[in-house]
């Protein structure tokens, strides 16, 4: 199991999780009862519950570099092209954009 904090504006929003069964993405309660939350994407909106998929969120895999800078992150961290989940915690720390993937230790 491999699981990555997930933030929006610098602020902890939620986790993603890959398991045995696929990929889980669950915002964090404290997130949800913030003042002004916003939902990381438009196809992940916010909610208590858990949203569960056997393949990377479509989302989450946009996050992920292609081309050239693909293959540099996968020689650089030995990484497959079919390893979504070690490529976004490898790769969008630090993406374009208000959301960042941090993996957890």
């Amino acid at each position: 199991m491999r699981k990555a904090n997930v933030y929006m504006h610098d602020r902890l929003a939620g986790s993603i999780v890959e398991n045995e069964e696929g990929y889980l993405f669950v915002y964090h309660k404290d997130y949800l009862e913030s003042e002004n939350p916003e939902a990381i994407s438009l196809t992940l909106p916010l909610t208590d519950k858990p949203y569960c998929s056997t393949t990377m969120f479509p989302f989450f895999d946009g996050l992920i570099p292609e081309g050239w800078l693909l293959d540099i992150a996968e020689k650089n961290w030995k990484l497959k092209e079919s390893d979504r989940m070690g490529l976004l915690m490898a790769c969008c720390r630090d993406c374009i954009g208000s959301v960042s993937v941090i993996a957890e230790d």
